[in-house]
């Protein structure tokens, strides 16, 4: 079963359902779907032993035109896409397992990510930290169309906020991408787990094996201080302007940025 995107990616990529896959469109590269099985994310959820859809989501790294490989290389810069299977991890929504990015050799920080939704409705987890105290927490909801920006050295987690309607996302992320679980799994999660309530709606619920915080729910926004158009797929915008994202593989480009850092 496929899904049309309710938002034009720009990007001629299919995104289907049951199994779950992608295929590509004509000019366009792409990998073989990596798939995260049950098993693989059951140590950061609220029930472990929970049942649910098997695999839970499958992934896509460095999808792009064919004509843009050199510059994505040059640029260290590659677009990845996501699709979420429907349903439910028992008390939970479909959801990733929550992780922070390795610091990349190239530029010395952990770096940011930035998420666009094409189908479903997002919600980004973000706390400051990933350890007992997790500094600032927040849960920013997303349609498609909305984009969401993750600073750099944040631990989060990306949420299906429907039980019914698939989620799927790109995002541009730097090409020495990689995953740190070990301080999330050790405290079984993050420091706030989404939970559904007896009406499908998501709540939040505090692990204790952090410090007491608190949680600020907001919504997405337009990020002018990062350059971003609003209303153009993030895309396209590399291909207006390639300069456009290469905040993405080096974050010290918009290091006052992040220190003051709006969500």
């Amino acid at each position: 079963m496929s899904f049309s995107q309710t938002f034009n990616a720009g990007l001629s990529v299919n995104v289907s359902h049951r199994p779950l896959g992608f295929s590509y469109g004509p000019g366009v590269l792409g990998p073989k779907p990596e798939f995260r099985e049950l098993d693989a994310i059951r140590k950061s959820l609220k029930d472990p032993n929970c049942e649910g859809p098997d695999p839970v989501y499958a992934i896509v790294m460095d999808v792009r035109k064919e004509e843009h490989d050199a510059e994505l290389k040059k640029r260290s810069l590659l677009f990845g896409i996501v699709t979420y299977a429907t349903g439910r991890l028992g008390s939970e929504p479909i959801r990733s397992q929550g992780h922070v990015h390795k610091v990349s050799s190239h530029s010395g920080w952990s770096p940011p990510e930035l998420y666009e939704i094409w189908t479903g409705r997002a919600i980004i987890y973000m706390q400051e930290f990933a350890a007992d105290q997790p500094g600032r927490c927040f849960a920013v909801y997303a349609n498609p169309g909305e984009i969401v920006v993750v600073p750099p050295g944040w631990a989060h987690s990306t949420i299906s906020a429907s039980v019914e309607e698939p989620l799927t996302f790109g995002a541009w992320c730097d090409r020495e991408y990689g995953f740190e679980y070990t301080e999330v799994r050790a405290r079984k999660g993050l420091a706030w787990l989404p939970v559904l309530d007896e009406k499908n709606e998501i709540t939040w619920f505090q692990n204790p094996q952090y410090q007491p915080s608190k949680i600020e729910i907001r919504r997405a926004r337009a990020y002018p201080e990062l350059g971003l158009i609003r209303e153009m797929p993030i895309y396209e915008q590399l291909e207006r302007d390639p300069d456009a994202f290469q905040w993405v593989s080096k974050p010290e480009m918009k290091k006052e940025v992040w220190e003051k850092f709006e969500f």
